[in-house]
């Protein structure tokens, strides 16, 4: 793997996906049952597919661990890195260009582009340049998607830094000082389709905005390319997600199909896929200090606007800089 040098010590410490977690419900709704919610907004009572929808998704919910950023383990990390670091400077010949310009110390928030369904090596990549550069005792946490957290397996994520992706967990880490990485397109953009691999999609979700405005932090924006040619994404099934009901249940708003390692096709990518050996390149761009750019009230839809449009013109570059798929 390619990573900057840089004049400290090189210590050697994932994926995080999940819908705009930054919004949070008023707080009288927040406490309310999903189906009754549902069947106010519908005038009437939830009916049984509904109510049972509601029983496997509270679940679900109950499964998914209580936050606590103090489960991220430094001494976890550095002892199990070397052989991801292996597996990521082999096998996705990962390419991590500015890291110099992610603030030093305190508190930011770093907004990426996603890739490669549920297998995401953007993220994996990121996280060992991200740890290496800056050393394993920076806080550093990943909002994730509650699925994820909850599948039997995965519970050492949990000592990378991931908490699942909610308006609260995100503003706990920046208070404790942390470098927060989120994915704000989640599910919508880690399954878009092969044809639109080059491209940045929030899906217009703006939380990203609001969370930095409120801690006064920067935005780092982190472009990656290369997972979606991991696998051969060919649509994220939201229709069908809809009639599965896979948003109450999971929330989940796609079905994703993909033709992908071993499974040939691959309905939802729930047990992930060996992804392909693609190359991996992520360019990390200048710190945006937002009330200083764009004065002390900034304008929400501008400071998106300005940010996804400097992350795509970056994407189009790093796109003309590959000759082949895959081989990058």
């Amino acid at each position: 793997m390619e990573t900057e040098t840089a004049s400290r010590p090189s210590r050697i410490g994932h994926h995080a996906n999940g819908g705009d977690p930054f919004t949070a419900p008023p707080p009288g709704r927040a406490r309310r049952r999903d189906d009754e919610l549902e069947a106010e907004d519908r005038g009437s009572a939830p009916g049984p597919l509904e109510r049972v929808a509601g029983v496997i998704a509270r679940g679900v919910r109950r499964r998914v661990p209580a936050a606590d950023l103090d489960e991220r383990d430094p001494d976890f990390i550095r002892e199990s890195l070397p052989g991801q670091w292996l597996l990521a400077s082999l096998w996705f010949r990962g390419e991590v260009r500015g890291l110099g310009n992610v603030p030093e110390e305190g508190p930011v928030l770093l907004v990426g582009n996603h890739s490669g369904g549920n297998v995401s090596p953007d993220s994996l990549v990121f996280t060992l340049a991200f740890s290496t550069y800056f050393g394993v005792e920076r806080r550093f946490h990943q909002l994730v998607h509650n699925l994820v957290l909850s599948m039997p397996g995965l519970g050492f994520l949990r000592k990378y830094g991931a908490v699942a992706a909610s308006p609260e967990n995100a503003a706990r880490a920046l208070d404790a000082g942390a470098a927060v990485l989120v994915y704000p397109g989640g599910d919508h953009e880690v399954h878009r389709p092969t044809w639109e691999a080059n491209t940045v999609n929030f899906a217009g979700r703006r939380g990203f905005v609001r969370l930095a405005l409120e801690h006064d932090v920067p935005i780092v924006p982190v472009v990656a390319i290369g997972g979606q040619e991991t696998a051969l994404f060919l649509g994220r099934g939201e229709r069908l997600a809809r009639l599965l009901m896979l948003d109450k249940l999971f929330r989940l708003k796609v079905l994703p199909l993909s033709i992908a390692v071993p499974w040939g096709l691959n309905v939802g990518d729930v047990l992930g896929h060996i992804p392909l050996p693609a190359k991996i390149t992520v360019e990390v761009l200048p710190a945006v200090h937002l009330r200083e750019q764009f004065g002390p009230s900034p304008n929400v839809d501008e400071v998106y606007e300005h940010i996804t449009e400097t992350m795509q013109e970056t994407l189009d570059a790093l796109a003309s800089e590959r000759r082949l798929p895959i081989v990058g």
